[in-house]
């Protein structure tokens, strides 16, 4: 199993496949490498590189106080120099889209490029509101197939989804046990979340702005409840040549292999210097 010792005795787990352009590939706050398996037949041409953040997955969990956006960040950059790698392309879910803002303006010149997929500058507090509603929980469902024959309730703003889909999406992310479902992270990344204070109060635009002179791709949700359109127009605004994709029947967030995913993807992908 491919992985990376931090400095503080960590152990991160990533995967490296593909060949082409680096891309980074950084997931969602509870989630894994697993959060791009969707994605992959629309990144062809690229070198794809996924890693799960300490305390979930298959990383080590470590002192909840270092699940922090800066450590998280730190750690992506020492993988990149474990591969020997000077610069990437990042492709970001949620957190992981956070993560890649804040790089543009601590290490820009290891970035070819950023995608983001359904997050921005400016944060819903109605969206932070649901995600710490489940953060570091167990969900109340026995087995997969429980869970996933309710996912169409439980997922608002989701439509047109198979039923195929939702029983890969609780594979993915629970793990079946006699005690019922359980979360594939560790519980005390609520416990992070609470003491960096889960609110949407700083002001990220002039980590955005940092993406300056970079392909910049956003990808949102027509029915997210984190990332508005408002705030992609804005986007839109003050990085021109912005690529900015929609995704109907879709909220927070894409699976990443909707039509318009995958064409915003391939775009971004065309538009990162070779």
């Amino acid at each position: 199993m491919p992985q990376i010792t931090a400095p503080d005795g960590t152990r991160l787990h990533y995967t490296d496949e593909g060949a082409g352009i680096p891309l980074l590939c950084l997931s969602g706050l509870t989630r894994t490498t697993r959060d791009f398996d969707y994605a992959l037949p629309h990144l062809t041409g690229a070198r794809v590189i996924r890693m799960d953040f300490r305390g979930r997955g298959q990383s080590d969990w470590a002192d909840h106080r270092s699940y922090t956006l800066q450590q998280e960040a730190a750690d992506a950059l020492q993988l990149l120099d474990h591969l020997g790698l000077d610069r990437a392309a990042i492709l970001g879910t949620s957190r992981g889209g956070l993560i890649a803002m804040g790089l543009g303006l601590g290490a820009r010149e290891r970035l070819l490029g950023v995608c983001l997929n359904d997050i921005g500058p400016e944060l819903d507090p109605k969206g932070l509101e649901v995600i710490m509603g489940y953060l570091g929980r167990n969900p109340a469902y026995a087995t997969h197939a429980e869970m996933a024959a309710a996912m169409p309730g439980l997922m608002t703003g989701f439509a047109n989804v198979p039923a195929s889909r939702w029983l890969q999406e609780v594979q993915k992310h629970y793990t079946e046990t006699p005690r019922g479902l359980q979360i594939t992270y560790d519980p005390k990344l609520r416990d992070a979340v609470e003491e960096a204070g889960a609110t949407a109060a700083t002001d990220l635009w002039p980590f955005f702005e940092a993406l300056a002179g970079l392909p910049v791709a956003v990808i949102r949700g027509a029915n997210s409840d984190l990332l508005s359109a408002a705030t992609v127009a804005e986007m839109a605004r003050r990085h021109p040549g912005l690529i900015a994709a929609e995704v109907p029947d879709r909220a927070h967030i894409p699976f990443l292999d909707e039509p318009e995913s995958g064409a915003a993807l391939r775009a971004f992908l065309a538009a990162v210097p070779p």
